[in-house]
């Protein structure tokens, strides 16, 4: 019976809501709701099994073949391997089956390995022991067995078995402190929340005498959000509703720190889990080599039919004369006489393709995924991209895009965190148009003289004390700042002592410790959060206490958080802090030019800037705050939209009190490595949700711009001037005159573009309005094109990706990059080709998302540049080294056909044919495709420009792939055609014994082995002891193996036709004479073709190996990429400049101060300069503060 119907009329009826969602409903320590309250439905759950394998015992076998099948390549060769056991075929079903049951075995045991160990996870994951509340009493069961409204006791250090609900804490507050690490690698403490009705409870007694049902979304993966309500039943009187937010939620994978216990309640367990549904894997990306390789399959894959046809249509011309119908030696049976002539067609037609077949080789997927899977290990062992600082290297989580790292043409950058370090120093405020500067604040770190600093005294009037106090207290009020105790000092026990804290700030904003430490040093020290009241010390060393009654949580629509609480005087205060478009159209009185003048003056210089205003609020104007702020988180149906209206209604009127500026330093080399990606050919483009004046300058400090780079500006500020259409067409003109003007040449043109969020929408929205001959897209885009860097500031998440498709999607079919470390970059990391994510202080969510994560943005020059370099010419040559090596092998058996009446002789032994592509040409190119190295790594990093030789999937175009097609033939023609010759002379030996058919396809094999092998050797630039165990071992391997199948009588063969033939062929002299000639004469053209283009037209990686000088004593080492690392990679003097250069200018400003450089200082602006103990405070006449 289906309750869905009358589950949602009851819950519509019982709570009143007119639209309602689908939504689930748990009942606390599985209680019936009390009678009349509301229909008790159970519902089912799932338990709190989590599994992440993709086989069990019992469908591995079936499941693993049809995935495996899956593909073309995998399928093509199942269909080959039947047709040779249905029909009569030259060759035998081994010759396909053994391959292709060797390529399916590894894939097989690799896939079933990884399971295998998925399978332990899960089992580890599923048998931890859980505390569970039952009638009033604490039992210990297994995780798997938790179910939904299960009562869990969770200790410190311990892991959220599920997803919960607080009810309760240890703390009197009802809050607990938590870590995610595990989910988005944010190793701060956030503060999670109880509602007041349940925090009481202490005891397991108390808990279990809760009646309550939690009425909540369906599960979904977004770890931010969650809405919800709980209904507490108290007797006989009506339930009590409260709101239930993500503040509430407790995620699985979660820690919980700094509180001894808490009791929550199970709402989502299992796969329903919102770790568990982040478990879905991303959408697939290919790299642009795997298209190539699909091409040139098709390629083949034509040319294999072509040469059936071809066969097939000779052999029944061949046999349409009479006397060749029917040679003696092969009378057709009665049943071939009475088959209709297209039957045996068709089956000539499929022996053929069977004969043929190996010119698609299947062991060159197995050997591409095994390189690429090996390879990405020298990426995540490469010592120069270890961090130190946070102990972690790089790290490959998808191997499939290795090379595509050597394609880049774009690089999508994020600014905070990736660019800059996002580790925030305090600069200075600006309060009521006067300027502060604190001296030596730095985020998180206490100067060890910072106990001895007078604070400023700089209140000439009762009117300015008054907003300086009212500014101080807003930002010490609005934030989410945790103040951390620390835990022994000598000893004792430390906290508050004496009135000068010992404690420490954390929160997961950088921003909000720097400013909170800001204050500090200028007299306001926020204390803690106790009972739902903040508590500051002033600078009279007096303790403020205000109640905190509503937080108004930022997000990244708004760009600001507020606060409302209210003083130990009763006073409603509501003080607000977020971007300056977002504060000043809000305000309605202060001196506001002042404030945005010198906002705009710190943007220029690239600090990060806020704005702060408050509000007072009369009782009326709270309790309507308050009424709207419950209605909406009590919403079940859009929350966040109601919340948003809410905001919007509240925060306005305010009354501007003044802004701060925050440093964010430049990452180490992150210039250097810009400049190289420059040098490389690439585009580099910053997307941002920053000022424009503080990511332009971010952009010229990181010399993405230089100060010859002609700007041009796509702002909404100068289309409120002009049009749109007016501006793109005038920038466009712009563009194509200069690069009219420079002709031919290309590299004197430098432009950069900067564009805004809004303008960027207004660029990308269709419109049917617009005429002429281009849209807006495509102007925008001719103008990218022509500009050497871009900078789109004001972006939103979804903007960022928006730009990465469009530039994806452009006829130039560009490669991109993005990167980022923040959650706001996850979407351009997804849609760009290659994502990379960096392990940064915004959380993992970018790393995680990625298919490469960094330390820092400077390691992203090796990535590329050395890493990405080497992985594409090394594949390169094993995608058409393959197709060559298959045109030589299967070529001669081509031409065999019209000396054999095309009758399906085949050329090679059944053993040949089965271990040609397996055993005796996979290893050299498997270990070449892993250790080449055609330049040093020190040229490639030394000369970024080398990377341009290989842009655009250069050596896998189309021309090259014909030549080495072209070669492959040629090759395969003097194989064939060379040992022919050589046998017109049928007394081939000394004792006047005749060769036969199997000794002259073994010679023409041993001639192919020999030189597609040394081919590669000749090929190889880097040279280690395992290149030459593996190329000369595969050759002696083949000798050996020669020597045995034809020197022994293998009693399970019904055949003994290799019997004594190789021997046989070794023991003639004009064999040994033929087979080194026709080695030399098939390699001569390359190496001929190799001299002249490197003396005639040398490209730069040639010229940059010809100036190689070879190093001594160098040791050639297995894992190439992995170099040692140096001492320190600089001298004294260069450590020297970087750290003056990323002094901050407070240390400047009173460094000059000391050496008698008032007068400079004087000579910045008309301002009057005062010095109080650690720091001065400047002030300028308001309205005559220019920028």
């Amino acid at each position: 019976m289906d309750f869905t119907l009358l589950r949602n009329l009851i819950s519509r009826y019982c709570v009143g809501e007119e639209n309602w969602v689908d939504s689930r409903t748990v009942y606390i320590g599985h209680k019936e709701p009390p009678p009349g309250a509301e229909a008790y439905i159970l519902q089912r759950f799932p338990d709190n099994r989590i599994v992440s394998s993709k086989y069990t015992f019992w469908n591995f076998i079936p499941k693993n073949l049809f995935e495996q099948f899956r593909r073309i390549a995998n399928f093509y060769f199942l269909v080959i391997f039947l047709v040779q056991l249905i029909i009569d075929t030259p060759t035998s079903p081994v010759t396909s089956g053994l391959p292709l049951f060797f390529v399916i075995t590894v894939t097989a045991i690799k896939q079933g390995y990884e399971d295998w160990l998925r399978h332990k996870a899960d089992c580890s994951i599923n048998e931890c022991p859980v505390d569970v509340v039952q009638q009033g009493k604490v039992a210990r069961t297994q995780s798997h067995k938790l179910r939904v409204g299960d009562v869990v006791v969770v200790r410190e250090d311990e892991t959220f078995p599920c997803d919960l609900i607080l009810l309760s804490s240890c703390r009197q507050d009802g809050t607990c402190y938590v870590t995610t690490a595990s989910l988005d690698g944010e190793s701060s403490h956030k503060t999670y929340y109880a509602v007041p009705d349940t925090m009481a409870f202490r005891t397991e007694q108390e808990v279990d005498s809760l009646h309550a049902t939690i009425e909540c979304e369906q599960p979904q993966p977004d770890l931010y959000k969650f809405v919800g309500r709980i209904n507490i039943y108290k007797d006989k009187e009506e339930p009590v509703a409260r709101p239930l937010g993500a503040e509430n939620l407790l995620l699985r994978g979660a820690t919980l720190k700094n509180t001894q216990y808490i009791y929550a309640v199970a709402v989502y367990t299992g796969m329903d889990t919102k770790m568990a549904l982040n478990y879905q894997s991303k959408s697939q990306k290919r790299s642009a080599v795997e298209k190539s390789m699909n091409a040139f399959l098709i390629v083949y894959l034509c040319i294999l039919i072509s040469k059936a046809v071809i066969n097939t249509v000779l052999k029944y011309a061949w046999q349409w004369s009479p006397d060749r119908d029917e040679p003696w030696y092969n009378h057709r049976t009665e049943n071939e006489r009475q088959r209709h002539v297209v039957i045996r067609a068709f089956t000539d037609f499929l022996a053929f393709m069977v004969l043929f077949n190996y010119i698609i080789p299947v062991s060159m997927y197995v050997t591409v995924e095994m390189q690429k899977f090996l390879g990405s290990y020298f990426i995540t062992w490469d010592e120069e991209m270890f961090d130190e600082e946070l102990g972690e290297g790089a790290q490959v989580n998808t191997s499939d895009l290795n090379e595509e790292l050597g394609q880049v043409e774009y690089v999508f950058t994020d600014k905070t965190g990736t660019l800059t370090e996002n580790n925030m120093e305090f600069i200075e405020c600006c309060v009521d148009g006067n300027v502060y500067i604190p001296h030596a604040i730095c985020n998180g770190q206490i100067l060890s003289a910072a106990s001895s600093i007078d604070m400023i005294d700089s209140s000439p009037g009762g009117y300015r004390r008054e907003y300086e106090d009212l500014f101080f207290r807003a930002l010490c009020l609005c934030h989410t700042v945790q103040v951390k105790e620390e835990e022994t000092v000598d000893g004792i026990k430390r906290g508050i002592h004496q009135g000068r804290p010992t404690s420490f700030y954390i929160s997961s904003s950088p921003d909000e410790v720097a400013l909170v430490e800001g204050m500090k040093r200028l007299g306001y020290t926020y204390l803690r959060l106790k009972d739902n009241h903040m508590e500051i010390l002033n600078k009279d060393d007096e303790i403020e206490r205000f109640e905190l009654l509503h937080v108004l949580n930022f997000d990244s629509v708004r760009r600001r958080m507020s606060v409302i609480v209210r003083s130990s005087s009763g006073e409603y205060l509501l003080f607000c802090k977020g971007a300056d478009s977002s504060i000043f159209p809000r305000v309605v009185s202060g001196k506001v030019e002042q404030v945005k003048a010198r906002v705009e003056q710190n943007a220029v210089e690239g600090l990060r800037t806020l704005c702060v205003a408050y509000r007072r609020l009369s009782p009326s104007d709270y309790v309507e705050a308050c009424h709207q702020l419950t209605e909406a988180k009590l919403a079940l149906q859009d929350r966040e939209q109601r919340l948003a209206q809410a905001y919007d209604i509240i925060e306005r009127d305010f009354v501007l009190l003044g802004a701060t500026a925050v440093e964010d330093r430049l990452q180490e080399k992150a210039a250097d490595t810009i400049e190289s990606l420059h040098k490389a050919g690439m585009k580099v483009w910053v997307l941002t949700g920053d000022k424009m004046e503080t990511a332009a300058a971010t952009c010229y400090a990181s010399k993405l711009f230089r100060r010859t780079t002609q700007i041009l500006e796509l702002t909404k500020k100068r289309t409120e001037e002009q049009s749109l259409h007016d501006v793109l067409f005038e920038l466009n003109r712009t563009v194509l005159r200069q690069r009219s003007m420079s002709g031919l040449s290309v590299d004197c043109l430098d432009f950069g573009l900067i564009i805004d969020g809004a303008t960027l929408s207004a660029v990308l929205k269709p419109s049917e309005e617009r005429s002429g001959p281009a849209s807006y897209r495509e102007i925008f885009l001719d103008i990218c094109r022509n500009c050497s860097a871009v900078l789109c500031c004001r972006m939103a998440p979804l903007q960022k990706a928006q730009i990465v498709k469009l530039i994806k999607a452009s006829k130039e079919k560009p490669i991109t990059l993005a990167i980022g470390d923040g959650a706001n970059d996850v979407s351009m990391i997804l849609e760009a080709h290659v994502g990379i994510g960096i392990m940064g202080k915004e959380g993992r969510q970018a790393a995680r998302n990625s298919d490469y994560a960094i330390p820092k943005f400077k390691h992203l020059k090796k990535m590329l540049l050395v890493h990405g370099h080497y992985y594409y010419i090394r594949i390169a040559e094993l995608v058409q080294y393959f197709f060559y090596k298959n045109v030589c092998f299967i070529f001669p058996q081509f031409l065999y056909q019209f000396f054999c009446g095309f009758s399906q002789q085949p050329l090679y032994d059944t053993a040949y044919l089965t271990l040609y592509n397996i055993s005796f040409t996979s290893l050299p190119i498997l270990l070449y495709s892993l250790v080449e190295q055609h330049l040093t790594i020190e040229a490639l990093k030394r000369e970024p420009s080398l990377y341009r030789d290989i842009a655009k999937n250069s050596l896998l175009r189309w021309p090259v792939f014909l030549y080495w097609t072209c070669l492959g033939v040629f090759d395969a023609v003097i194989f064939f055609f060379g040992a022919y010759f050589l046998f017109d002379n049928t007394t081939f030996t000394s004792n006047g014994q005749m060769f036969g058919n199997w000794t002259f396809g073994t010679l023409v094999f041993t001639v192919l082995v020999f030189t597609v092998t040394l081919k590669l050797a000749l090929d190889t630039h880097h040279w280690t002891w395992i290149n030459h165990f593996v190329i000369w071992g595969s050759l002696l391997f083949y000798v050996i193996f020669s020597l045995l199948w034809g020197g022994i009588i293998w009693p399970f063969l019904n055949y003994q036709r290799m019997y004594y033939v190789f021997m046989q062929m070794l023991s003639s002299g004009p064999a040994w004479l033929s087979i080194i000639l026709l080695i030399t004469v098939s390699l001569l053209p390359d190496v001929i073709k190799k001299i002249l283009c490197r003396a005639t037209c040398p490209t730069a990686t040639e010229r940059a190996q010809a100036s190689q000088k070879p190093v001594r004593g160098l040791v050639a080492e297995l894992t190439p990429l992995s170099s040692r690392r140096s001492a320190k990679g600089q001298s004294a003097d260069s450590s020297h400049l970087q750290r003056g250069a990323a002094e901050p200018l407070p240390h400047k400003l009173l460094s000059r101060l000391a050496e008698g450089g008032g007068a400079d200082l004087r000579a910045l602006s008309p301002r009057v300069l005062r010095l109080s103990g650690a720091g001065f405070a400047y002030y300028a006449p308001g309205p005559e503060t220019s920028v």
